[in-house]
């Protein structure tokens, strides 16, 4: 259970403070715990059951887990999906993002970017599903390393960029 205070990751809303926990009654007439959470984000307030298994939740990474993600990005190496059928295209996509795990969510942003550098070395546009859930995933992603780095989500990037530029050489962290 999670305590008032906690940040965590809410299904595909991202990150939210746990504001706080309330009795309430469920859609059964009974009274149930809820989480009051408030997606940092968003401008909205969501109230989960504490009991439900319904929507994905889970403590955000720690900042030392972060920097160890951002510190990995060198040593990765992301294949681009390229089926051309968007049904499969966008079901991949979409297990990648429901993963919920940012490792995951950084091979797939860098396998778009990858897929991106192609079509543009070709003269092409990068399909509107590839960027859609390009953004999508670097949302979520910078969103989460965001809040565990206290910075802002615009601000991750150039830390990514810094973090990445200030390895030493002989870096092998994987």
């Amino acid at each position: 259970m999670f305590h008032v205070g906690d940040l965590i990751v809410y299904g595909s809303t991202g990150v939210c403070l746990v504001s706080e926990i309330a009795h309430r009654n469920g859609a059964d007439g009974g009274e149930r715990l809820f989480y009051v959470l408030k997606p940092l984000y968003q401008k909205c307030t969501i109230s989960a059951p504490v009991d439900s298994d319904k929507v994905f939740m889970r403590p955000i990474i720690s900042r030392s887990e972060a920097d160890r993600l951002i510190d990995s990005i060198p040593h990765r190496s992301a294949e681009a999906c390229q089926d051309r059928a968007l049904r499969q295209l966008t079901k991949y996509y979409e297990d990648k993002i429901r993963s919920h795990d940012c490792g995951e969510l950084i091979d797939l942003t860098m396998s778009i970017h990858a897929k991106r550098e192609l079509a543009v070395s070709q003269n092409r546009k990068l399909g509107s599903v590839d960027e859609r859930f390009m953004k999508r995933a670097e949302e979520l992603l910078f969103g989460e390393f965001a809040a565990a780095l206290e910075i802002e989500p615009d601000d991750v990037p150039d830390y990514i960029r810094s973090r990445i530029e200030n390895m030493p050489a002989n870096s092998s962290n994987s």
